[in-house]
């Protein structure tokens, strides 16, 4: 016997939804791939219809014009090295605040929310005036340690409902066996916080990666400027060259896309885990 299933418009429209949303949001990238293969003729022509033909020469003029180079290295300097702290302290304070749900525990907690919820833009400056105070103007080390600090309470969010989620008998098993906490975390805690760790490294790279107005304030004239800081004084040089200009965009965006490509599993895997404790 064969049963018809009535057709579900529900879905048909939930789907045809998804594909107008993805439109809207590939649109952007669409107009900045196009324009960025294309001649000023070309642009002045049919500026969103596809290169006919593409040319790859904005990309080689941006690359020398803004000096891209100097500024990637820079920007992957402060990325890395503030994306390693991060992990080693967030996993590890994370680690003891999910264990320790009462007293001091449940206090510091707390205290990395408010982390969250109050704008980092009200110690402006007073961190700028510390960080001068100490030398760190225009350094690497003053801008690792200013994410590392701000990017903190977001980073130990994550990571301590992720942890709360697991079953604590791994580790408990690992200190039966003679390992203390250190070891256990290490060995046993720290592999099974993968999918967590993917989320971290995306995110606050995201963040660090694109972040304009700090590596301005503490970077401006020190010859260690950001992506961002570089893109901004070669777009205002360039304005008219468009061209030139996007290709010097998508230049910039470039490694911080291909690392989201790489970890972009991770991301739901992580906020699910998180969920779940």
């Amino acid at each position: 016997m064969n049963i018809r299933r009535r057709p579900q418009y529900g879905n048909y429209g939930l789907e045809l939804l998804m594909i107008v949303v993805a439109v809207v949001f590939l649109f952007p990238v669409y107009a900045l791939v196009t324009l960025s293969l294309k001649d000023p003729q070309q642009i002045s022509e049919s500026p969103l219809s596809l290169p006919s033909p593409p040319t790859l020469g904005n990309f080689g003029d941006a690359w020398s014009s803004a000096s891209l180079g100097p500024a990637l290295v820079n920007s992957t300097i402060i990325t890395v090295v503030s994306l390693l702290l991060l992990i080693l302290v967030g996993s590890t304070a994370a680690y003891y605040l999910a264990r320790a749900a009462r007293g001091l525990g449940y206090g510091l907690y707390i205290l990395f929310l408010l982390g969250i919820v109050l704008p980092f833009q009200l110690g402006m400056i007073p961190l700028y005036k510390l960080v001068d105070d100490v030398g760190w103007l225009g350094t690497y080390q003053g801008m690792v340690i200013f994410y590392t600090g701000i990017q903190l309470p977001f980073t130990v969010f994550l990571y301590t409902g992720f942890i709360r989620a697991l079953p604590p008998d791994y580790a408990q098993a690992a200190l039966i066996d003679g390992c203390n906490h250190r070891q256990a975390f290490t060995r046993i805690v720290f592999p099974l916080l993968r999918p967590i760790t993917g989320t971290v490294i995306i995110l606050n790279a995201v963040f660090i990666w694109n972040d304009f107005f700090t590596p301005l304030l503490y970077l401006g004239g020190s010859g260690k400027e950001t992506v961002p800081v570089g893109v901004f004084a070669f777009v205002g040089q360039y304005v008219s060259d468009n061209g030139l200009v996007f290709a010097g965009l998508v230049l910039a965006a470039l490694p911080v896309l291909v690392v989201f490509l790489f970890l972009q599993r991770y991301v739901i895997k992580g906020f699910a885990g998180g969920l779940k404790g």
